[in-house]
């Protein structure tokens, strides 16, 4: 029986135990997207946990998701990251970049002017958050089938800074409603070309972008995250059965390459979608039950103590505990997050989480 604290390889990655870090939005970066001395330090100060994922990152403006998101799209970008993760190694942590494209989340005042594109022109339905503000979203421009290839390359790029500027790995965000998820689900990707339709042709830019990804950099430094029927931002996936097929369609198409791990989020953790994606997968499985909710230490242990997966996914406990892994090996009391700070900007509530005496 392995337990939250034992080690753990995947692909090129060795994580020291397996409580691992999620990719959470704290909205720290200017207009610009270089990481601060303020990222610098909040991934420094969790680097005891197995693995340490940032924030979904944008690998070109055309795609940025909300304000106060770091980028990987130039090189500034890359020099910034590179300073997270001599920090993050220097205290012995491996750290992992999540790269996302926001797809129709976006506004044009997230994108210099530009429009939010996506498999097809359909909207949320619900506001986002601009440098403005709060405003009401906007429909969509429908990617043309020849513009496939920026898309992919884009991720290539992104992933391929991310590595020169000396992360251990990539998680490619095919979840939670940004693009990569709207060609995935048949309710936001009405296309009729080859990346519409069946199962196969939805699931068929998330295995481009995979495979791509890791042509550049190495399958064992490639990872990716899928929330199958999390139905978050306007992607209700409702039919079980196409799930299983289009999901099943993604992993056979990447099963192949042997990515360093996979990573899935969903509520049933113990239901049998969780379970057949693992036997389909094939290799390192890490899990979490979702977001907007507290994973507790019972949940994260029952998961990888009952083999449910190989490492448990942790976001708002590892926002307000740096030092989560010792607490919960110790039985510790926890620091609470306060969620007011959590997209507010400054040191406050993000870097200034006190660590066990």
């Amino acid at each position: 029986m392995n337990s939250l604290f034992d080690s753990l390889d995947a692909g090129a990655l060795h994580l020291n135990n397996r409580v691992t870090m999620a990719a959470l939005t704290r909205q720290r970066a200017e207009e610009d997207g270089n990481p601060t001395d303020l990222h610098v330090e909040y991934y420094r100060q969790r680097a005891s946990a197995g693995l340490v994922l940032t924030e979904g990152t944008f690998p070109a403006f055309s795609n940025r998701s909300f304000p106060g998101q770091a980028g990987i799209a130039t090189d500034e970008h890359r020099d910034g990251w590179a300073r997270v993760a001599d920090a993050v190694h220097a205290d012995g942590g491996t750290l992992v970049m999540q790269i996302m494209h926001g797809g129709r989340t976006s506004h044009p005042d997230l994108l210099r002017g530009g429009e939010p594109e996506a498999p097809s022109a359909l909207g949320t339905g619900g506001p986002v958050r601009g440098f403005s503000g709060k405003l009401d979203g906007v429909v969509p421009r429908a990617l043309a089938t020849d513009e496939i290839p920026r898309i992919i390359q884009e991720f290539v790029d992104g992933a391929r800074r991310a590595v020169d500027a000396g992360v251990d790995a990539v998680e490619i965000h095919g979840a939670n409603g940004y693009l990569l998820h709207e060609f995935t689900a048949a309710s936001s990707n009405h296309r009729e070309d080859a990346y519409g339709g069946s199962p196969e042709n939805r699931a068929r830019l998330t295995v481009e972008v995979v495979r791509a990804v890791a042509e550049e950099i190495g399958a064992d430094r490639t990872a990716l995250r899928i929330s199958p029927e999390h139905g978050v931002q306007g992607v209700p996936e409702d039919d079980r059965e196409d799930v299983l097929a289009t999901y099943g369609a993604l992993l056979d198409g990447i099963r192949d390459v042997g990515i360093a791990y996979l990573s899935v989020l969903h509520a049933d953790i113990d239901g049998d979608l969780v379970a057949a994606l693992r036997a389909r997968f094939g290799g390192a499985f890490l899990l979490n039950s979702g977001f907007g909710k507290v994973t507790q230490f019972d949940e994260a242990r029952h998961i990888v103590e009952d083999d449910l997966a190989d490492a448990a996914v942790v976001g708002r406990q590892l926002i307000a505990n740096p030092d989560l892994v010792r607490r919960w090996k110790d039985g510790l009391e926890l620091n609470e997050p306060d969620s007011s700070t959590f997209y507010v900007g400054g040191a406050h509530g993000y870097t200034d989480y006190p660590f066990v005496g």
